[in-house]
């Protein structure tokens, strides 16, 4: 990762209360997420170490242009984001890789992989979740990710922001749910899986 020019961090709330995503003007991790629920879960990710160094944090995802990090419940967020701020803005700066490539999946780091052949219902679902979903959950500092599709029931995780988010279980049952019953008649229910 090399920072170019200015490193300009700004934050935005995110639906759950205990994450804000921290976003940059700088690429972190372009085209892949990763989530780190636990200080232990970080020891491929040199950003995530970082940030798990700092008392407050209880978890970090790390994905395109932006960093959520969840906070302890004990403390607020106007006392520490500008500490958060800064640290996620001195890592950039200093140039080291966010995460080992071991943490990625082949595909980026190499041309010419095969791709997971998916059925056809199988591939509406996740092509519906690329179009209509993924975009809205990244916007509030979280992801969603197709795990598989077995008896009618989609089987999905939830990451970042959304990981814990009281509002996640409405999403998932009242938003994603209703428009993948609608698009996809083979679909019967949607769940969460914990990762």
């Amino acid at each position: 990762m090399e920072a170019t020019g200015i490193i300009e961090i700004y934050t935005e709330m995110t639906p759950n209360p205990e994450s804000v995503k921290f976003i940059t003007n700088q690429h972190i991790l372009p085209n892949f997420q990763l989530d780190f629920k636990t200080r232990e879960l970080a020891s491929g990710s040199a950003l995530a170490k970082a940030l798990f160094e700092i008392p407050f944090v209880n978890g970090v995802f790390i994905a395109n242009n932006f960093v959520t990090i969840t906070k302890k419940a004990e403390y607020d967020w106007f006392e520490i984001t500008p500490e958060l701020k800064e640290a996620v803005k001195k890592f950039i700066a200093s140039g080291v890789k966010p995460v080992d490539d071991a943490l990625l999946p082949t595909d980026l780091l190499a041309e010419g992989s095969q791709p997971v052949t998916l059925t056809d219902v199988e591939s509406k679902i996740k092509d519906l979740l690329e179009k209509y979903v993924k975009p809205a959950i990244q916007m509030d500092g979280g992801h969603i990710e197709f795990r598989s599709f077995e008896d009618g029931v989609v089987k999905l995780a939830l990451q970042g922001s959304c990981s814990g988010c009281p509002s996640s279980t409405l999403t998932l049952k009242s938003g994603i749910e209703g428009l993948l019953k609608r698009m996809v008649p083979e679909v019967v229910a949607v769940e969460s899986i914990a990762e």
